[in-house]
């Protein structure tokens, strides 16, 4: 090998990058395993930990999501802004608090959108949401609209609750499908959620709520004391009612003190660069009152 001194930068930087990586995975604590609570229950309903098959599975989603540092330290951070939307609908609602870690597990707490289509914290399919009251097209996707998209997943789930007569087969029943969990429960002869055989993913649906449920509880417990001034704030926002178009939301932003950026992050359901609103409906929108001052 000719050692030039393009050659020698190389591997000065390759040496840097291992030096890095290195000094990353020595800062790094994996927890093997950390004493947590076998007596838990999900929306008030009792996790059968005696069964041998229900405490592994229970083990498995605690010893991943314990370990998953920087996903984790991001969920406690974002639940700080988005737990305060979703709450108080749930609780209009008569939903069990529970279910908000249903959306920490479905979404991560931010407007995913999953390789099959579902889109939003809830994750609704397009056709789903549009049965459920949600407007989905070009220019609008309520999948989007976080205090919108949580209605629609409470109504989902008390049709689920009312069907199944648990809050555990609801749940159950937002990644399973209610048609899906219906057959299985023909066939098993069964409607116990911890008593059934389902697909991989749906079997470990719950306890992934769980795992949740029980870390963002008791964060310090598992090794995440995140201070509060890390914590995503939930800011102050004005609502302003619109029923016509707009035929630049860059303009109109720009007209309510803010940018389009700034009215894009507020307002994700606005999904094109202008708003047709000839049937003349009413859009409420979110105006930031604080947090953008450059200092």
């Amino acid at each position: 090998m000719k050692w030039n001194r393009f050659t020698v930068g190389a591997f000065f930087l390759m040496a840097c990058g291992i030096l890095i990586f290195a000094t990353s995975i020595s800062n790094y604590t994996y927890r093997s395993h950390v004493d947590y609570p076998l007596d838990m229950d999900f929306s008030g309903e009792k996790v059968p930990t005696s069964l041998a098959d229900v405490k592994e599975r229970l083990d498995r989603e605690m010893a991943v999501n314990i370990n998953l540092n920087a996903s984790t330290s991001l969920l406690l951070k974002r639940a700080n802004k988005v737990f305060p939307i979703i709450e108080p609908i749930l609780a209009q609602n008569n939903i069990p608090d529970d279910f908000k870690y249903l959306a920490v597990i479905e979404s991560g707490l931010v407007n995913a959108v999953s390789p099959s289509g579902a889109k939003g914290v809830w994750q609704f399919m397009p056709e789903t949401a549009k049965e459920i009251g949600l407007e989905v097209t070009e220019q609008i996707d309520e999948r989007y609209h976080i205090e919108k998209a949580t209605q629609a997943a409470c109504n989902y789930l008390k049709k689920a609750k009312e069907k199944f007569g648990s809050w555990t087969m609801a749940a159950a029943s937002y990644n399973g499908g209610i048609a899906g969990l219906q057959k299985q429960i023909d066939f098993q002869k069964s409607n116990d959620y911890y008593d059934l055989w389902l697909s991989d993913e749906t079997s470990r649906y719950v306890f992934r709520i769980l795992a949740l449920k029980e870390i963002m509880k008791n964060p310090e417990k598992y090794g995440y004391a995140i201070p509060e001034k890390a914590l995503y704030p939930k800011l102050a926002t004005k609502k302003i009612v619109i029923d016509s178009s707009v035929t630049d939301l860059a303009s109109f932003a720009i007209q309510q003190g803010i940018n389009y950026k700034i009215l894009k992050t507020h307002n994700p359901w606005l999904r094109d660069k202008k708003l047709d609103n000839p049937s003349k409906k009413q859009y409420e929108l979110h105006i930031p009152t604080e947090g953008y001052l450059r200092k």
